[in-house]
């Protein structure tokens, strides 16, 4: 029976009566992880001051939680499938709560940077067994839909309110409450978990741990995140930075070397390439790339140029949250089960470009009510409308002993693309400052026609990092309706299997 065949015949058991409980414990625990991408990024200034730590060595607190993360993603992924997802996530949860508290309660950099590597290992534990956990519990095509619009709605606004968090926290309270806040979260989330979520024990991949895969995944994807990282500082042509991209081009081949000839891989290739699932997540990644430059760009943007305060710049943020909600939860979710993905899909992507390509109008002046807020509302519901069906799809028709690996995927896509959007977009930014710095500096004569040189030398980098992003966005949406070609999702089970037959529908997962 084919892989399609096979996830469809599944369909028969009745869904999990309680299904829609588990969900917001998930929820609740995809919300804690993607508030803590951007909460800290908020608190970092103060926290550094507090623990002393360095300019040079303050990108490790971001830094350390990328490469954990992003790493270990594939290997968390293979544990959720192993262990069961329930187990994962909440040991997952349990985890991420203790490396809070350790990073809560730092003393010095060195415990700040071990906090921060942990969160993001348990962090790449969690969030695969959370989004696999969706996929194996809702498998009615319309309930499937709505819980994908909740789940995609958190993981596309969620780190928008991490900056609203993070300045109301950080200016009222305290940094380290950044960090302490998850712990709460954590706790009413995996007793929650504990109790509510039951997963079909037949779900379970039981083959032995695929050790070179996990170890060639995970050095390949730290490395190729570091050297985005490093790019970021130290520059796209420095010899270190290259030798890390050859060496993590190298480690991924080995992988894929490995994957093919392996009994139990740490990735079967089936699950990547499948031509709708290898579409969603090279597109996501590609939108991931836009989002993150953005997010960075536009938060210098209004506290550096315009004089927002940290909670005034998160609160700047809220038409983009809104959106997301919208675009997930009512667009996305009303038409998922009418139209085929990738007329959802393709449109959100050209939607949050032209949000976008109306931010290459920033000036100095610019307004935030005629320029600002509408790019951002346009943003937000083309990402929300993109993501919902995305995250569905890269999870359909997975063989259940394969969705946690699956949803791994997912994640590695939006980890990768998030270190790449900020290194790549940010060094454009900075080059074409320099640029423009060079060429106007000399006719400002006073303190303060330089100190406007400067910020216009500034928006100047953002725009035209921003014009990238926009064709970034638009190359997204091609490959999303290029790649991706199945029809809307079944509503029967008997039509599941002849989409399965004639490869045009959209499989319901297996139980």
């Amino acid at each position: 029976m084919s892989e399609t065949a096979q996830a469809t015949a599944g369909t028969a058991q009745a869904p999990d009566s309680n299904r829609w409980k588990a969900l917001t414990f998930i929820a609740l625990a995809q919300l804690m992880v993607v508030l803590d991408a951007t909460i800290v990024n908020i608190a970092l200034p103060s926290a550094q001051q507090d623990l002393g730590i360095s300019d040079g060595n303050r990108q490790w607190v971001i830094t350390a939680y990328a490469l954990a993360f992003g790493g270990l993603l594939l290997f968390g992924g293979r544990i959720a499938d192993l262990w069961g997802r329930k187990r994962a996530f909440v040991a997952g949860l349990i985890g991420f709560a203790g490396a809070s508290a350790l990073g809560g309660a730092a003393t010095n950099e060195a415990m700040m940077l071990g906090a921060r590597a942990l969160q993001g290992a348990f962090g790449a534990l969690l969030a695969p067994a959370a989004l696999s956990l969706l996929a194996v519990m809702f498998t009615d095509a319309k309930e499937r839909a709505k819980a994908f619009g909740i789940y995609g709605a958190i993981a596309g606004g969620g780190g928008a309110v991490g900056f609203i968090l993070g300045g109301v926290l950080t200016e009222y309270m305290d940094w380290r409450w950044t960090f302490f806040v998850n712990i709460p979260f954590a706790i009413v989330a995996a007793a929650g978990a504990y109790f509510v979520i039951r997963e079909p024990a037949e779900g379970r991949n039981r083959s032995p741990l695929d050790i070179p895969g996990v170890v060639l995944s995970t050095l390949g994807l730290v490395t190729l995140v570091y050297a985005f990282t490093r790019a970021e500082s130290e520059g796209w042509g420095d010899s270190v930075t290259v030798g890390l991209f050859v060496a993590s081009a190298v480690l991924l081949a080995a992988f894929v070397v490995t994957e093919s000839k392996v009994k139990a891989p740490l990735l079967p290739l089936r699950v990547i390439t499948e031509r709708n699932r290898g579409g969603v997540y090279l597109s996501l990644g590609l939108a991931i790339i836009a989002m993150f430059g953005l997010f960075l760009f536009l938060t210098y943007y209004l506290q550096l140029v315009k004089g927002y305060s940290p909670v005034k710049t998160g609160f700047a943020f809220l038409p983009m949250i809104a959106g997301m909600i919208v675009g997930s939860t009512q667009i996305g979710t009303r038409l998922m089960t009418r139209v085929a993905p990738r007329l959802l899909m393709a449109p959100g992507f050209l939607v949050a470009g032209l949000g976008m390509l109306l931010l290459t109008q920033l000036e100095i002046g610019s307004s935030y009510a005629s320029t600002i807020l509408p790019s951002m509302v346009l943003l937000g519901l083309g990402m929300g409308t993109a993501f919902m069906p995305a995250m569905s799809l890269a999870t359909t028709g997975v063989e259940p002993r394969d969705a946690g690996v699956a949803s791994a995927m997912v994640n590695t896509s939006q980890q990768v693309g998030g270190a790449i959007g900020t290194a790549l977009l940010n060094t454009i930014a900075a080059s074409a400052t320099t640029a423009y710095i060079k060429d106007h500096i000399a006719g400002a004569t006073t303190q303060p026609q330089q100190q406007l040189v400067q910020l216009q030398a500034q928006v100047h980098g953002y725009t035209n990092a921003i014009w990238f992003a926009v064709g970034i966005l638009v190359l997204a949406a091609v490959i999303a309706f290029t790649f991706i070609n199945v029809g809307r999702p079944d509503m029967s089970a008997s039509d599941a299997l002849e989409g399965a037959e004639d490869d045009v529908k959209v499989p319901v997962i297996a139980h």
